[in-house]
């Protein structure tokens, strides 16, 4: 009765009654939906009230059918390279964090006094990788640790909202997010890998929980055949890493409260802990810079705890809320060996 009567004739039905067209413009399956109620507003408008299945919102078949598509227009064959590198100077990490990225983010500057886009956030990450690259020319960089995840998409859903459900501006769609998201990471890799063999880590975040853990394990698969390339992805809500002295944590920002890091990071990493003269946490999610430390001595080395600046602009809730005005840049540190962070390097847009 309801096709009947919401379509020119019984013959149209399966194309264009206003529930198909509703649901096409939206993106979703028929075979997503477990059931629909229908009613008209005041002025004779249709209205629909759908439910899908639990798992709908992130569907992995149809995410890696796009990925594959990408994959298969470049062969991921990566040969040694040779860097050119002074054997007699100080060897030191770089550790390069483009936190809360947020592609898929929509800004329009008319509203908030700024515009941003998915465009905007790829050359901003780029423009910052170079720039952080120029500036850190100055010290010999033996490896790169490159922060991966923390909101680096800024939806979880086909329907423009985070992994809890909130609704956020988004231009686009969803998997064309997470297509852009991953050509960025890429080049980031690649332009990376030029000066020394690069560790990403995976961090998990609010907005893109789901989506943000499968981008990563795309791009563990792209680099599979790199020597000098590892990508390391965890459901684990904090990631740890070690070089020399240094015992480097890492979490989103959302989880554990601040206070409980350090001896979150003691229990759960007692030998690293006992080995290190020199321990840090770097956060994200609150795109601003906030610094803390603990002190577990007189004459004892603790943790520094850090949150990084975001290249993202405010969007429309957080301008109106008057989050906004905050500095925006990448930023990236340098770690020796023997003397833990000897530097900090940020790239403003």
């Amino acid at each position: 009765m309801i096709h009947e009567c919401r379509a020119d004739s019984i013959e149209n039905i399966n194309g264009n009654t206003a529930l198909d067209i509703h649901i096409k413009e939206r993106g979703i399956q028929k075979t997503d939906i477990v059931s629909v109620k229908h009613w008209q507003s005041a002025s004779g408008e249709y209205r629909f009230s759908i439910v899908t299945k639990a798992d709908v919102g992130i569907n992995e078949e149809s995410i890696f059918s796009q990925v594959n598509d990408l994959i298969s227009k470049h062969s991921p064959d990566y040969t040694e390279l040779i860097r050119t590198q002074n054997e007699k100077g100080n060897k030191n990490l770089l550790v390069i964090n483009p936190a809360d990225i947020h592609i898929g983010k929509y800004s329009a500057e008319k509203e908030t006094g700024e515009a941003y886009n998915s465009e905007i956030a790829v050359k901003r990450v780029i423009d910052g990788i170079h720039g952080l690259l120029e500036k850190s020319k100055g010290f010999e960089i033996e490896k790169i640790l490159f922060c991966i995840g923390n909101d680096v998409l800024h939806t979880d859903t086909p329907y423009s909202t985070t992994c809890k459900g909130t609704y956020v501006d988004s231009a686009g769609k969803w998997w064309e997010h997470f297509e852009v998201a991953l050509e960025l990471y890429i080049k980031c890799v690649e332009i990376l890998r030029k000066i020394a063999p690069v560790d990403c880590i995976h961090s998990l975040s609010n907005h893109d929980y789901q989506a943000g853990f499968h981008l990563a394990q795309a791009l563990k698969a792209w680099f599979r055949k790199a020597d000098d390339i590892s990508v390391e992805v965890s459901p684990a809500h904090r990631s740890y890493y070690t070089y020399g002295e240094n015992l480097i944590g890492l979490e989103h920002g959302d989880s554990a409260k601040i206070d409980r890091l350090p001896l979150l990071m003691a229990q759960e990493r007692s030998k690293e802990w006992s080995a290190t003269k020199f321990r840090y946490w770097y956060l994200h999610h609150i795109h601003h810079k906030v610094k803390h430390k603990w002190l577990d001595g007189k004459d004892f080395i603790g943790v520094s705890v850090e949150y990084l600046r975001s290249p993202s602009s405010s969007d429309s809730w957080h301008s109106r809320k008057g989050f906004t005005g905050i500095n925006k840049a990448v930023e990236a540190f340098i770690h020796s060996k023997k003397e833990g962070q000897i530097a900090r390097i940020t790239h403003y847009f």
